[in-house]
């Protein structure tokens, strides 16, 4: 296990959450140092003033590929569009680094399927940033299903709604999060991704079946949908539903609700009331109060996870194999909604 490890920060002009990445970064514990490659360099002064008096100078690149040879990082953070992000994790695998990458990473499955093969090949971590696997509520949840007290899964249902406002404005209009090519999708690979991914880590089972919806029901001139309902069969024989979208004039709204024989569990990441659950045979209902940081403080929480399983002092927070499920999943409702037909997941 190493005490501190060296971290590359490789990221485009419109990398996602950029922000967030240079604030964690620089607070994590583990981190010795950080290089940087961004091609336009509008980020080197925000991680020199994040990192000041903390860590030493970062090392500035240009070009990502130079870093890479030249400062042989531990773990790499790739903030890139969806379809930029496989030719810079493939280059960090290769290097020898454990990769922590903005979902969704890809703009089909079979590139990160590709990916995900390398980094078994290399023995190294290849993570996406599911940072609600950190909220407390899914986390207990997970440790509910996985104790066995709900028992035998018999539903769930989700819903992860975000704002129409922001579809409304010119520069989203010309951002690659409006192009499907660049995207890979619209609010469901984006967003709703996350509900898809703690779906399946909270309840141990993948998506075997998936059919629905996808749609651009605001009408604004973007490339991707705005919405989408999904429907699943979940390996385990449970089934399950999505609703994924953006309706809101601001802010978010969240649900998730699981039934199984014994119980059933009803929590809401974002309203800040407190996560119920009844367990069959035990009077009431039992609560966990909310955290006004629980929501802000998942990616720093995810990012700490992430440096602490490239240094070896802890599993992955989330695996290169779970994040292809996750992936397959999503292609999987984007191809039902285009044939009218469900779709298998191998």
């Amino acid at each position: 296990m190493a005490e501190k490890i060296k971290v590359a920060l490789l990221t485009e002009p419109d990398g996602p959450h950029i922000d967030i990445y240079i604030d964690c970064l620089a607070a994590s514990a583990g981190v010795a140092e950080i290089a940087v490659a961004d091609s336009s360099g509008a980020i080197f002064d925000r991680v020199k003033t994040k990192t000041a008096g903390r860590l030493p100078a970062p090392r500035e690149y240009r070009d990502y590929q130079a870093l890479l040879r030249e400062q042989k990082p531990d773990l790499v953070v790739a903030a890139y569009s969806a379809d930029h992000a496989p030719a810079v994790i493939e280059a960090s695998l290769n290097a020898g680094a454990h990769v922590l990458a903005e979902k969704p990473a890809c703009v089909r499955a079979s590139d990160f399927e590709r990916l995900s093969k390398l980094a078994t090949a290399k023995n190294r971590h290849l993570m996406l940033a599911f940072s609600t696997r950190m909220n407390p509520f899914v986390r207990k949840a997970h440790e509910l299903v996985k104790s066995g007290a709900l028992g035998k899964l018999y539903g769930a249902s989700l819903f992860f709604v975000a704002d129409q406002t922001r579809l409304k404005r010119p520069e989203y209009h010309k951002s690659w999060y409006a192009s499907k090519d660049r995207a890979g999708g619209g609010h469901l690979i984006w967003l709703g991704i996350h509900y898809l991914d703690l779906l399946q880590h909270v309840t141990g089972q993948k998506v075997a079946r998936v059919g629905g919806f996808a749609a651009n029901v605001g009408g604004q001139p973007i490339r991707v949908e705005d919405s989408a309902s999904v429907v699943m069969e979940m390996s385990g024989g449970m089934v399950a539903t999505l609703q994924s979208g953006y309706y809101l004039d601001r802010n978010y709204q969240s649900q998730i609700r699981i039934w199984g024989s014994e119980g059933w569990i009803n929590a809401d990441l974002v309203s800040g009331e407190p996560m119920q659950w009844h367990l069959n045979g035990k009077a009431g209902v039992e609560e966990l109060p909310s955290n006004p940081t629980d929501v802000t403080a998942s990616y720093p929480r995810f990012i700490q996870a992430a440096v602490d399983a490239a240094r070896g002092a802890s599993p992955a927070p989330v695996t290169g194999e779970e994040c292809l499920s996750t992936l397959k999943a999503v292609f999987g409702l984007y191809a039902a909604a285009e044939t009218g037909a469900t779709q298998t997941i191998s």
